[in-house]
């Protein structure tokens, strides 16, 4: 199968890698959402020491550092509750964490979660975190940016693969919410 963006050896339906996504991943792919079905999402297998973006555009097509969206967990604090939250930006950006998510979680304060509760409560591995397979209560806040692509190149959960998934399937993902002014470009 050839993937419809970047140049990729070895890409193949989501749901014939299972094995290689962490668990609540699969599960997400295998039960689907929003009507997408499950052979839209691609897997590509990939090496892990190449998983930081601008290193893996590099190896896969320069292309890809406007296609790709980075999935980072955010906590969102007012008074002595915490709302974790995951936001959803294009690569060439940053979250608007201070605006956009502060806001939109009426948190009085927001911060990047710690490595060890983003990886703790969602299940992945750091720097292949993505928003699909997140926590059903919490918030998934998507930049319009990335709904507004063909394609999308996003974490599989773990630094070993990719995952490629049409633009408005990540807007049918639970919890999403659209969010204008998420995302800054850089």
């Amino acid at each position: 199968m050839r993937a419809p963006i970047g140049s990729f050896a070895n890409a193949c339906p989501a749901v014939d890698r299972l094995d290689l996504l962490t668990e609540p991943v699969a599960a997400a792919v295998s039960e689907g959402w929003g009507g997408v079905p499950a052979a839209q999402i691609i897997h590509v297998d990939t090496d892990p020491a190449i998983a930081d973006t601008a290193v893996f555009a590099e190896h896969h097509g320069a292309e890809l550092l406007d296609r790709s969206a980075n999935c980072v967990v955010v906590a969102g604090k007012r008074g002595g509750e915490v709302t974790l939250a995951a936001c959803l930006v294009l690569s060439h950006s940053r979250v608007d964490v201070n605006g956009a998510v502060r806001k939109h979680l009426g948190a009085r304060k927001a911060s990047f979660a710690p490595m060890d509760t983003a990886v703790g409560e969602t299940g992945m591995e750091y720097g292949g975190i993505t928003p699909i397979g997140l926590p059903a209560a919490w918030p998934l806040l998507i930049d319009p940016a990335v709904v507004d692509e063909e394609w999308v190149l996003i974490g599989s959960g773990s630094r070993r693969g990719k995952l490629i998934v049409p633009g408005k399937a990540l807007a049918a993902l639970p919890g999403a919410v659209v969010v204008e002014g998420l995302g800054v470009r850089v």
